[in-house]
């Protein structure tokens, strides 16, 4: 492909070379690659459903085994809050008092989110706020419509004047009202890891945040810092990171030539959620807690939450601590053929593991097959329609492994694929615990163990334009696809996102 010499800067000012430009320009003619999904991860057949008993002994195994590991909560909180409000802003712009009433607009709509919003929006964390503003910024608020008022106090919540919550990240969105003040997610991470991943008296935590957001976190922080610390009995070291420039992609037409924008130049956009591989990398921690930024509870809710994170936690620890012991006993050179079966045992019923061909129980197999990053993750029992989640997943080379897959991943047109898919009975809550060192204390990189393959190109639009965009492998898709996986059952109470604003009128998310 012919680039021009400001092409050439352009791609170099991004930390690429033209040679990954063109090899990101393949992938698009390629298209998307299905996965080729076994079975579904069920109980017993990839997902450990653990008892009362066995939860007790991993929560106390891992508050004994904590204090001899470094240990931090990675949480991606780059997203801004636009989406959460979009409804609103939809509200904003279409609504006309003078036109039609609120009742008949919501019943138009028909959407159950919004008609919760104006039923109990008393009850939102910034209410009170947004009301006050309101009357200060409109001194007639009290002689208007009902309908009048709805609308300048939601214009309140969203424009310049007044809150501009949707301008703000997610995380620094007023989540949770307390009678002694009002806490963010951010906040809400900080008491939630206060309470499992402190060691000697330290929290350690990274937000992954866009450019020019890091400074709203670090003075939230400031705002917060002696009341969390005086609640928690804990010291917290806070650090962030950004999306790197590098994970950028270049966009294409329908044509597969390079998207250019009105003055010319390349298009490249952010990689998707799994290009934090990279920031993930960085980390000199051996364990790590991935849990996204709008997934919290409040304070009184909080316990069943910490109880299953260390559950977790403890299973990490234990199936580690096996894991380590076998690589030992394989670098010793030392191995009897009993051990070496008992290891591949281990691959099938521990790791779910397996090879449909060639030799799976010589010691360089078996020892490949340990030294890798692992991962425990937590899933929920599906009470919706089943879609993406953990499936037993059989690459190119004939290995079958547990995978976390979305939906956009399964071929839905292969009747086998699209019945299997169907058998689904968990989704995937990110809900992760991840060894990032091996048996050596050495830090995997982890770019070896990601599948390439699992990237995704979705149609989007640039100045009306259409353009095809490339997503990295998603984080915990084929960003860890080659990692050692193990999935648990973890009740639905430990997850609760906030996708919209109404989100935050559920019972999880109402102090009590």
């Amino acid at each position: 492909m012919n680039f021009s010499e400001k092409d050439i800067l352009q791609i170099d000012e991004k930390g690429l070379s033209t040679r990954e430009v063109e090899e990101q320009i393949e992938i698009f003619k390629r298209g998307n690659i299905k996965v080729n999904i076994t079975e579904a991860a069920t109980i017993g057949k990839g997902i450990s459903q653990i008892d009362e008993n066995e939860k007790k002994e991993l929560i106390s195994f891992y508050d004994s085994e904590k204090d001899d590991h470094s240990i931090l909560k990675f949480v991606p909180a780059s997203g801004a809050a636009t989406r959460m409000f979009k409804a609103l802003h939809n509200f904003a712009d279409e609504f006309q008092p003078e036109k039609q009433g609120l009742r008949a607009y919501l019943d138009e709509k028909g959407d159950n989110d919004l008609q919760r919003f104006f039923n109990h929006m008393e009850k939102l964390p910034f209410y009170d706020h947004a009301l006050e503003r309101t009357k200060k910024n409109h001194p007639d608020y009290d002689s208007l419509s009902h309908d009048e008022q709805h609308k300048i106090l939601v214009k309140t919540i969203l424009e310049s004047d007044g809150l501009y919550l949707s301008n703000l990240p997610k995380g620094l969105v007023p989540f949770h009202k307390y009678d002694s003040h009002i806490a963010t997610a951010f906040e809400e991470h900080l008491i939630e890891a206060a309470k499992y991943i402190s060691v000697k008296g330290v929290a350690k935590l990274h937000f992954t945040v866009s450019k020019g957001d890091k400074e709203k976190f670090q003075g939230e922080w400031k705002e917060i810092r002696e009341r969390v610390e005086e609640k928690t009995g804990i010291k917290f070291e806070i650090e962030y990171s950004y999306q790197d420039p590098k994970t950028d992609t270049i966009a294409v037409d329908n044509d597969f030539r390079p998207f250019r924008t009105e003055e010319e130049d390349l298009f490249f956009r952010p990689g998707g959620h799994g290009a934090l591989i990279e920031n993930l990398n960085q980390l000199e921690e051996d364990i790590v807690f991935v849990k996204n930024i709008d997934n919290v509870v409040t304070e009184d809710q909080i316990q069943l939450v910490v109880d299953f994170k260390k559950m977790l936690g403890g299973k990490l620890f234990r199936v580690q601590k096996k894991i380590f012991e076998y690589l030992e006993v394989l670098d010793s050179g030392h191995v009897t053929e009993d051990k070496l079966q008992e290891i591949q045992s281990f691959l099938n019923k521990e790791l779910f593991v397996k090879e449909t061909s060639g030799d799976n129980a010589s010691e360089d197999y078996l020892r490949e097959k340990l030294h890798r990053p692992l991962r425990v993750c937590g899933m929920v029992k599906n009470e919706g329609e089943p879609g993406g989640g953990p499936f037993l997943v059989k690459d190119k080379k004939g290995t079958i492994s547990l995978q976390i897959i979305e939906g956009a991943q399964i071929d839905n047109e292969n009747p086998e694929q699209a019945k299997t898919a169907k058998e689904a009975t968990h989704f995937n809550p990110v809900d992760i615990v991840c060894s990032l060192r091996d048996h050596n204390g050495k830090s995997y990189d982890l770019h070896r163990y990601v599948d390439q393959e699992m990237s995704f190109i979705a149609d989007k639009t640039k100045d009306g334009k259409p353009l095809k965009a490339l997503e990295r492998p998603g984080l915990w898709n084929g960003g860890m696809a080659k990692w050692n996986t193990i999935f648990v059952e973890v009740p639905v109470e430990t997850f609760n996102p906030v996708k919209t604003v109404s989100d935050l009128l559920k019972e999880s998310h109402q102090p009590g």
